[in-house]
């Protein structure tokens, strides 16, 4: 899928009204902030994609109703090679599904958890596709704000995606975003600046894509930072830490290292052309780039799932609702409110 030459379908048909029925569910692979996650085959098609759902019941209750429509409205107007995009949204009366592109190479913290040791040339070209992407999510005046290796996705051929628009926040012009929204340990320093001045934008984005990168190639983050760590804990780090950069990397990576892990936004690398003319990167051709014409030199593993295989186990066994009996589900409970409503009405003609 091209960024400018691209076959993708309009998400909303207005030929084709679009709903469960029309997929067949294959298996369960994965859970994120949505909700689950599983493979479908669109039964016209015959293509396979991934098939994001969540209870409305559930999404009610942990309040995130507004977070869903927002990552919803914002995909919808999104295209791009590397990321992962919508085709086809719809409800029902217990679920709300997103079906988005099917990229079976697992997630890059799945990898890692593997014990996988990212090669420098690998995370160089993760850099390349992913700050392609940061590029265009900012022409679109989005931060991502959730930049981080469970939400990097691979192709089979090792292509990396960006994924989960959760908490996306879209900007205009200039504006500044005060909220604070992310995963501590790849949160930006301004975005942990004292209750009533933090000030961000896209910079943040670079940061995370940096403290990834790092994680990477070393199997772990450069600071030491967790979701319980305090605030002001962490920014004592950003000022007394000292980032360690092994011998084994070359001089071009960190350094490059360096522009992304900046606590200074104003000096931090933060679009494309810092990269494009970034030394380092002189031998990329990024038109190839964009085309996904340059190989990964990791390629996942074809004859297996990369993913959590107890994800099916919890769907088929513990989940009270599974997906792959809702047709008889819903069925049995319209036959049931059928025969109710049909009890009332012959009591009321009594």
């Amino acid at each position: 899928m091209g960024a400018n030459n691209s076959s993708k379908t309009p998400v909303f048909d207005e030929n084709e009204d679009v709903n469960f029925n029309h997929f067949e569910i294959l298996r369960a692979i994965g859970k994120g902030s949505f909700g689950k996650v599983c493979i479908v085959q669109k039964k016209d098609t015959k293509k396979m994609y991934a098939m994001k759902y969540m209870n409305k019941q559930v999404c009610v209750e942990r309040n995130e109703v507004r977070n869903v429509f927002k990552e919803l409205h914002v995909m919808q107007s999104l295209e791009h090679p590397f990321l992962v995009n919508l085709w086809y949204s719809f409800q029902d009366e217990e679920d709300m599904f997103m079906v988005v592109d099917l990229l079976l190479g697992g997630d890059l913290r799945y990898h890692l958890q593997q014990n996988m040791c990212f090669s420098e040339d690998s995370v160089k070209l993760f850099i390349c596709e992913l700050a392609l992407a940061l590029e265009y999510l900012k022409n679109q005046n989005i931060i991502h704000r959730d930049i981080k290796p469970d939400n990097i996705l691979l192709d089979e051929q090792g292509h990396a995606h960006v994924t989960d628009f959760n908490i996306a926040a879209l900007v205009n012009n200039d504006m500044k975003i005060t909220t604070v929204a992310g995963t501590k340990p790849y949160m930006a320093p301004e975005m942990f600046s004292p209750r009533g001045q933090v000030s961000y934008s896209f910079a943040v984005d670079w940061w995370s894509l940096g403290i990834t990168a790092y994680e990477l190639l070393k199997g772990r983050r450069p600071y030491r930072i967790h979701s319980n760590t305090g605030a002001n804990d962490i920014m004592e780090l950003f000022r007394t830490a000292t980032v360690t950069y092994p011998s084994s990397w070359s001089m071009e990576m960190v350094s490059l290292l360096h522009k992304f892990i900046e606590p200074n936004p104003e000096d931090r690398f933060c679009k494309l052309s810092d990269i494009q003319n970034f030394p380092y990167f002189a031998d990329v051709n990024w038109d190839a780039a964009l085309q996904k014409q340059l190989a990964p030199d990791f390629t996942p593993t074809k004859d297996r799932l990369n993913c959590d295989p107890t994800f099916e186990l919890e769907e088929m066994i513990l989940e009270s609702k599974p997906l792959h009996k809702k047709k008889k589900r819903l069925a049995k409970k319209g036959k049931e409110m059928g025969k109710a409503q049909s009890e009332q009405d012959n009591t009321r003609t009594q």
